[in-house]
């Protein structure tokens, strides 16, 4: 479980396009918005950690043998969510963060998070670093372990949602309309990184 936590918050501790996405979503919808999109995030890591921990080497080589497609799809959404961040208007924004609206952050993150093979790639050489084998069978030991990145994952967004939320009442609506467009911009770059590196691969 110890192993699982450190395992899930280190996946998710580095900044990244979902980091971005949930400060942004933090500051313009709340922070229930904030911590359901880190979730989105954390449940995709699960997965991936189902992955590695189960020792389902079949499954990671089709993920990583179909990584091009992969980087396409994520690169083409974070190029998508990047433009509709930066129209987005802040003083609409804090109606959206309603069933639909936490729906809707859930599933794009949970979409993004899946669609990087390098996720995949992160957790083999992370379980390799601290000497976590494969369950070889342990299927009780791999349960906890994965529950354990979950943990781990979900910490780190619940921190990051809830220190950000902290700053919330500071930002008026032209305030948050630059969060919007920095954001925008700066979840585009990633998005074009993507993309771009799924063309290095094909050539």
């Amino acid at each position: 479980m110890l192993r699982g936590l450190v395992i899930g918050f280190s996946i998710a501790a580095p900044v990244g396009p979902i980091g971005v996405l949930c400060i942004r979503r933090t500051l313009a919808e709340g922070r229930a918005s904030g911590l359901v999109s880190g979730l989105g995030a954390a449940t995709a890591d699960a997965i991936y950690g189902c992955v590695a921990g189960f020792g389902l080497t079949f499954i990671s080589s089709i993920l990583i043998g179909q990584q091009t497609w992969l980087r396409l799809i994520g690169g083409g959404f974070l190029c998508y969510l990047g433009l509709k961040t930066f129209l987005a208007r802040p003083v609409r924004q804090a109606t959206l963060a309603g069933g639909n609206g936490l729906l809707g952050a859930y599933a794009s993150t949970f979409l993004l998070t899946l669609t990087n093979p390098m996720t995949i790639l992160s957790f083999a050489a992370i379980f390799a670093g601290l000497g976590v084998a494969s369950a070889r069978g342990d299927y009780a030991s791999a349960g906890v372990l994965v529950l354990g990145v979950f943990m781990g994952s979900a910490l780190w967004w619940l921190i990051l949602s809830g220190g950000v939320s902290l700053f919330r009442a500071r930002f008026d609506p032209h305030r948050l309309r630059w969060v919007n467009r920095i954001s925008g911009v700066i979840i585009t770059g990633f998005g074009l990184l993507a993309l771009l590196s799924s063309g290095k691969i094909l050539v």
